[in-house]
């Protein structure tokens, strides 16, 4: 009988005697029981940057470079690697016994595919590969990879990726077109995916890989060693969030990825649970344009929904009375953040006759309006429903979507027209190592097609990030990132609506908790 089989029949069986009672015992102390923030639709975290899949994603995958709670880098599945004197070739060297969870070794010539799939993805990817002349391989343990003329940043950038992360997958899967998500879940990553008890909406499960090869070092964030102390991951999805926090606090689960506003007073008070932050930065809320469509197509109708946003409506839609978990932020970049200055926020004034007069003269003429709603993401559906009552209160004809998350991360890619269930507007947020920077801030690119849904195409400003990425000096990156922002304010791929904690909550003797722009499940254990 396979363990996984006697576990799940010794937990059903309520007349145990003593010895399968102990043996049931052992089992729970070593499962984790985790609740998404939202039900996991895609397992392909090289096609969709959703925070569920990546969490999946760093669950079963590795990456070649680890990122730390400081936003540095450093080898991971890397032993090291160099660079020529002129800039234009670079060597990274596998770590030995690294294998994927079918029992073949990891070789440079998977990394490579991988690192090619991700490239074509990812908005930082995307820029890498302009530079890209040949994605190659020197032997089965080092990656060749030469560029078209030097670029200083080179190795941050495909350290730290962007929002897709360059996971490694096997050669044959990370062939697959970038453009269809994968099926098959191979990766070489500390927890294997348990695709016979995987129940989409319901249960997805993980067990710990044992050929695992942890770095030395410490973990910290992605970096350093990844050791497990959980044999198994159960991940219940739980929509309704009462619910959620009832499972917590009666014990039936371990850690809740997200908790609700207002729910988070109450786990406070709990003697058995810890509240925490999931990242100290926070992430920034933001209202996306579908510029494929009418009414959206027109920059002066973006501009005249963006002269009515009053930021503390949304903030406080999502964060309740907790006036400390949120601040305004007018920056098109993550406030904090080297580069976020508020250039451009003039177009900001939260002036609802002004953005009315504005819709008027930008010829809006009552084309229907669709938002994106997902009814059980509490860190999503309170902006949707303050644009859909501040829209209404412009004029505008405009109806809710409503649907689950994983039903609008499959529609959010969809290019037809409306009356086909094409979309308008969604909303969504990102963090600071996705929105601190123009090159990786994907909301503000201006890719076109292979960007992210909303599909904003601007060729002025993909022009300036790629000055952005040759920037000799910092006051050079300066001066373009300000200029990035002040045409982005102008074009309005992206509304800003203010920058938010999210919290998040876990029984009070599970410790190791990371915080991290994502769930991780190294480092966790029972006291």
């Amino acid at each position: 009988m396979r363990r996984r089989t006697f576990v799940r029949c010794a937990t059903a069986t309520a007349s145990l005697p003593l010895g399968g009672h102990a043996l049931a015992q052992t089992a729970r102390a070593r499962t984790l029981r985790f609740v998404p923030q939202a039900s996991l639709t895609i397992l392909d975290p090289i096609f969709t940057p959703v925070s569920v899949t990546r969490n999946h994603g760093y669950l079963i995958y590795d990456t070649l470079f680890g990122i730390a709670g400081d936003d540095s880098f450093s080898p991971q599945m890397a032993e090291g690697y160099s660079s020529s004197d002129d800039g234009r070739t670079y060597l990274i060297r596998l770590r030995e016994r690294l294998k994927f969870h079918n029992g073949e070794p990891v070789r440079a010539q998977d990394c490579v595919a991988s690192l090619r799939r991700w490239a074509a993805r990812d908005v930082v990817g995307q820029t890498v590969a302009e530079f890209v002349d040949t994605w190659g391989v020197q032997d089965d343990r080092t990656i060749r990879i030469t560029l078209k003329q030097a670029l200083p940043i080179f190795m941050e950038l495909v350290g730290k990726g962007g929002a897709s992360i360059p996971f490694i997958m096997p050669e044959h899967i990370a062939a697959t077109d970038p453009f269809k998500p994968v099926t098959q879940t191979i990766g070489s990553g500390p927890f294997k995916f348990v695709n016979a008890e995987f129940v989409a909406g319901a249960r997805v499960v993980y067990e710990r890989n044992a050929d695992y090869v942890a770095r030395h070092e410490p973990a910290d964030g992605t970096a350093g060693g990844k050791v497990v102390h959980f044999d198994r991951v159960e991940w219940h999805v739980i929509p309704d969030p009462a619910t959620a926090t009832a499972a917590l606090r009666a014990g039936e689960v371990d850690w809740c990825e997200v908790v609700q506003a207002d729910l988070v007073p109450l786990l406070r008070r709990a003697p058995n649970i810890t509240v925490d932050v999931a990242m100290p930065t926070g992430y920034m809320g933001l209202l996306r344009f579908n510029q494929l469509l009418a009414p959206f197509d027109n920059a002066a109708i973006r501009r005249a929904v963006m002269m009515a946003v009053n930021q503390s409506d949304y903030m406080t839609a999502l964060t309740g009375n907790d006036a400390g978990a949120w601040q305004e932020c007018k920056s098109m970049l993550t406030c904090g953040t080297p580069y976020a200055r508020e250039v451009g926020a003039t177009a900001m004034p939260a002036d609802l006759d002004r953005a009315r007069a504005a819709l008027r003269e930008a010829g809006y003429r009552g084309e229907k309006v669709v938002i994106l709603h997902p009814v059980d993401l509490a860190t999503i559906a309170p902006m949707d429903d303050v644009t859909f009552d501040l829209l209404k209160r412009l004029g505008m004809n405009v109806e809710l979507a409503t649907s689950d998350f994983g039903t609008v991360t499959k529609r959010r890619t969809s290019k037809d027209p409306i009356e086909k269930g094409g979309w308008s507007i969604l909303h969504t947020w990102g963090p600071a190592n996705v929105m601190g920077t123009p090159l990786a801030n994907h909301f503000i690119r201006g890719l076109g097609s292979t960007g992210f849904p909303g599909w904003a195409a601007d060729d002025r400003i993909e022009q300036m990030i790629r000055h952005w990425v040759l920037a000799l000096d910092g006051a050079e990156r300066n001066a373009l990132t300000d200029a990035i922002q002040i045409r982005a304010f102008e074009t309005v791929p992206m509304i800003p609506l203010g920058q938010f904690q999210i919290h998040t909550a876990f029984a009070k003797d599970l410790v190791g908790h990371t915080r991290f722009n994502g769930s991780l499940f190294w480092k966790l254990r029972r006291t």
